[in-house]
């Protein structure tokens, strides 16, 4: 059963917890609240917000708490992930799914917030939205597409249509043509493989495969892919959508296998076989522009075409 939160209504309540990394300067969520409340929101920051723990936000159950608290609060009407970085994946065991299942909402982030949107679906079947965290959304380096396309993704009722591409890249290759209509789920690739063996292990069967990553050689992302495939977990992808691998390409900065296969090259031979429509080039990770998508609602993949298109409204009315 796939369940939705609600429209993003004018003068809404935005809950921003940090289930994963701390912030470095408070500015970051200053930064954040600030934006928020000059499109007309309100904000509300969970109680350990600013805790810290060497590389995460707290303690496990701190972080877990703090992230229920939103999903409970009447008051709140989207929860709004932090950032990303390390420790998402802690919190899991000590959250109560039946409660976040009796209050569906809108959680959005990226990276290793991953690990939420995979147990997150498995456990409610929630829908939940790959975009920019807190600390990104107003940093001097965001762009008005990034943000432009966050408030289009929690504001808009009916279907989100087209993925746009990069305006300023819009290059989008084919690994795979044909079409297909069907949900569409995945995340940051390190993340995902994290997932293998848990009781939430990704299933793609049936779906449209997406995912990106940062900082991951050629060598990674072939392991990443291989251990995927060894596993059994593309057998029945039906679809494969890869947004950005950013600085992933073997460079002067990472030489130790200066003979690499490039990262094409890695997703020809692990993509094309599949035989399925397959995309690269959306902007849809760690790359100068965040396109906000939502995941787990049916999608139609044009591969002869080279397009996205979200066809299944990710919220409610």
């Amino acid at each position: 059963m796939t369940l939705k939160g609600r429209v993003l209504r004018p003068g809404g309540t935005i809950g921003v917890s940090a289930p994963a990394s701390a912030y470095h300067n408070r500015s970051e969520v200053l930064r954040g609240v600030e934006w928020w409340e000059g499109h007309g929101y309100k904000v509300k920051l969970s109680r350990n917000i600013f805790a810290r723990d060497a590389y995460v936000a707290g303690s496990p159950e701190g972080r877990a708490r703090d992230l229920m608290d939103m999903f409970t609060d009447d008051e709140v009407d989207v929860v709004h992930c932090f950032q990303g970085g390390y420790g998402s994946a802690q919190t899991i065991e000590h959250l109560d799914f039946d409660a976040i299942r009796a209050n569906p909402k809108a959680l959005i982030g990226y990276s290793d917030i991953t690990a939420l949107h995979t147990a997150l679906r498995h456990h409610t079947g929630l829908v939940t939205f790959y975009g920019p965290g807190l600390a990104g959304v107003n940093d001097k380096e965001t762009k008005k597409f990034t943000q432009e396309r966050l408030l289009e993704a929690l504001t808009t009722e009916g279907p989100l249509g087209e993925v746009p591409r990069d305006p300023e890249n819009d290059y989008i290759r084919s690994f795979g043509g044909g079409t297909v209509t069907a949900p569409m789920v995945g995340g940051c690739l390190w993340l995902l493989c994290q997932a293998i063996g848990t009781p939430w292990q990704p299933d793609l069967a049936g779906k449209v495969f997406f995912f990106e990553d940062v900082e991951a050689p050629p060598w990674y992302i072939d392991g990443f892919l291989n251990q995927m495939r060894q596993a059994g977990m593309l057998d029945e992808v039906v679809g494969v959508v890869v947004g950005e691998l950013e600085k992933c390409d073997w460079s002067e900065e990472r030489p130790e296998f200066p003979q690499s296969l490039s990262i094409e090259d890695v997703l020809e031979r692990y993509i094309e076989p599949l035989g399925v429509p397959a995309l690269y080039g959306y902007p849809l990770g760690h790359g100068e522009r965040l396109c906000t998508i939502p995941l787990g609602v049916s999608v139609v993949l044009n591969g002869d075409e080279r397009s996205l298109t979200i066809e299944e409204p990710a919220l409610l009315e």
